[in-house]
This record gives structure tokens, sequence and C-alpha cells, in this order.
């Protein structure tokens, strides 16, 4: 006899005619549940219990609002009575409660059988997709607040120059040339004249230039870490040869960074020039750039034998904006290139270390978040 292709199939992949549906209930990674119209739960599966740290008996003990957060009460108990008025529920996100205190997001799909005073339910586990929303937005809110910040420092530092390079330019102007013989003294004269003059137009440019560009650039790109070094390494090459400072570079771990390039050079700059302005008198600078890896995350380590800070003093004050923690009269610190550092890190979900002691140098361990 021969049988029809509906029939074979059947008598070959399920001899007793009965697919076990019973298996896909139990077996599933999704939450799936049957509740009734009273608020109980009627059948769950492993997974429900599994998730919340509950055995299934005191899940059917409860009302199920007891098990869902707090401060999505209101939003469930509202949306549970549409499912009750017959409408489907689709991608209803809440929390609920585990036993031991975790807070687990669920996206629910909920379909009513009003007939049997039923919900059919299956939800998914979305805790780790809003942890990484909320890590986004906090970066984001961070960011916001950051340009802010800069922006008003610019702007600041803009005005605050203007008026002392006008003034100089007005002394030049009531200087009278003709009565100065020398030569040397002229020409001494007319470069600074011309040197204020040139400042004043670059500080025009970068006001101009800080008007168009209200936000900053944060693109991420995939940057050589030995590239981005040199660049900046050859942008304070006279600093470098008048310091006689060493550098020791190590990238043979870590090459290559996810981060945004701006950014990098400008804590390679800042970090580099703060080694030699803190050097330790009548001592070479010498300064070590090495990568690693850390539990997979990527380590930029940087760390000098400069006079270094006291630790129990400076505390969390050390990338505040215009802090300054050396009487070095002859250095020009302005306290803001480690707040640049931290910040341009700390905007991109990166984190910034400091291990220092007095006359003992300095490290800073930066883990990138990519």
């Amino acid at each position: 006899m021969r049988l029809s292709p509906m029939t074979k199939n059947k008598t070959t992949s399920d001899p007793n005619g009965i697919y076990r549906f019973d298996n896909f209930f139990t077996i599933s990674a999704d939450l799936i549940c049957i509740a009734g119209f009273d608020g109980y739960f009627k059948r769950i599966n492993p997974a429900v219990a599994k998730l919340l740290e509950y055995s299934e008996e005191e899940l059917y003990a409860k009302p199920i609002l007891d098990f869902v957060f707090k401060d999505d009460l209101q939003a469930t108990m509202e949306t549970r009575e549409q499912v009750y008025n017959n409408k489907p529920l689709l991608n209803f996100e809440n929390r609920y409660l585990t036993k031991s205190g975790k807070i687990v997001w669920l996206s629910w799909t909920s379909m009513p059988v009003e007939s049997e005073q039923l919900i059919y339910a299956i939800a998914k586990n979305i805790t780790h997709k809003k942890r990484i929303e909320e890590e986004r937005n906090l970066i984001l809110t961070n960011l916001t607040q950051i340009n802010k910040e800069l922006k008003i420092l610019s702007h600041k530092t803009s005005h605050d120059l203007k008026s002392p390079i006008n003034n100089m330019l007005s002394v030049f102007n009531l200087i009278d040339v003709s009565k100065i013989n020398d030569p040397e003294t002229l020409e001494l004269i007319e470069i600074l004249k011309l040197t204020s003059e040139n400042l004043k137009e670059t500080l025009n440019d970068s006001i101009d230039q800080l008007i168009e560009n209200e936000n900053v650039n944060t693109q991420l790109t995939d940057i050589n870490l030995k590239t981005a070094l040199e660049e900046v390494l050859l942008s304070i090459n006279s600093l470098l040869e008048d310091s006689k400072a060493i550098i020791n570079i190590d990238f043979s771990e870590v090459q290559n960074i996810i981060f945004n390039k701006a950014y990098l050079k400008s804590i390679f700059l800042n970090l580099i020039t703060n080694s030699i302005k803190y050097a330790k008198p009548e001592q070479v600078p010498c300064i070590t750039i090495k990568t690693q890896k850390t539990n997979g995350i990527k380590q930029l380590i940087f760390s000098d034998e400069g006079i270094g800070f006291d630790m129990d003093k400076v505390k969390d004050k050390i990338f505040g904006l215009y802090e300054k923690f050396h009487g070095n009269e002859d250095c020009t610190s302005n306290g803001i290139g480690l707040y640049l550092v931290y910040n341009h890190i700390s905007s991109l979900g990166g984190r910034i270390a400091v291990e220092s002691k007095l006359d003992e140098g300095a490290t800073f361990t930066i883990s990138f978040k990519y």
C-alpha cells in the first residue's frame, strides 16, 4: 500500500501520531506561562523558576504582581486590564525581582482566551540589552555634560585672552619707533608686533571654529597606537629634544584600539608633557608607555619616574578642573590636562586609575571599553 506524503511523514517522524508539544514547553529557554484572570500562575515552564529563583510551588502560591518590581506595578496592572478585555499584548517590558533581590527585565507577548479565563504568555529575558542601553545613555549624558563644560571653558579662555592681546597691540602702536636708532631693537619690536597680530588672528579663527562646531566630534575608529603616538611625538619634537626625555614604548600586546583619534592624541600629549614638566630636578625624564590585556580588557599603561603625587592629599581631586598639586613656579600648569584626559576616557566608557607616591613617579592605567 502506498502512503500519501502526509501520512508517510506522520508515520516516520511521529509514530504515535502525536507531536510532543509538552517537550517544547519544558525545554524552551524563553519564559512560557499560563496565567489565570485571577492573577495567579496556572502553569510555568522551568525557565521561569530558574530565572526568578523561586520554586514552582512558591510561584503558584502568590499573585503574579508580588514578583513584579514595585516601580512597574502600576504600568503592569494597567496593561493586564487591557489583556482581560481581550486585547493581545505585544512586547510589553517590565521588571521582576528575583528571590535574591536582583532586578530582571522581561519582554512579554500575551494572548488572552476569554472563554477559558486564561492568558497564554511568552517572555524574553532582555536584562543584558537593558544594561547596554543604560550604559549607552549614561555615556551620552556624560558626553553632553563634558561637551558643555569644554564649550564654556573654551569660550572663557578665548575671552580672557582677547584683552591682553589687544592691549599688547595697542602698546606697539604707541611706540614711537622714530626715536629708536638700534636696528636690532627695531627688528625685535617688529617681530613681537607680528607675533601678536598672528596670535590675535589665530584666536579669532579658533572662536569662529568653536561657534561653528557646537559639539565635540566623538567618532570612533580603529586606531593604531604606534602611529598616533608618533604623530604626537613629532608635534612636540623641540620639547623632547630640550628635555632629553627617554621614552620606552611597548605596544606588543595591543597594537590597535577602537577610540576617538583626537581624544587619544590629546591623552598622549597631556600625559607626556606632564611627565616632562614634573620630572625630578636635574634628572632626565624617563617615560614608559605600554599596552596589556587584563581579563580581555585592552589597557594602556603610562608611567614616569617624576616627582609624583601625595595620593592621601590628592585623592579624587587629581582629575578635577583647575586642580594643581605642585608649587613649582617654573611650571606652567593650568590644571586642565588631567581633567581632559579623564573626560576623554570616561566619556567613551573607559576607566583610568592612578598609582603614585611622592618622588616615586606616577602610573596611569587606562582601560578601554572597546
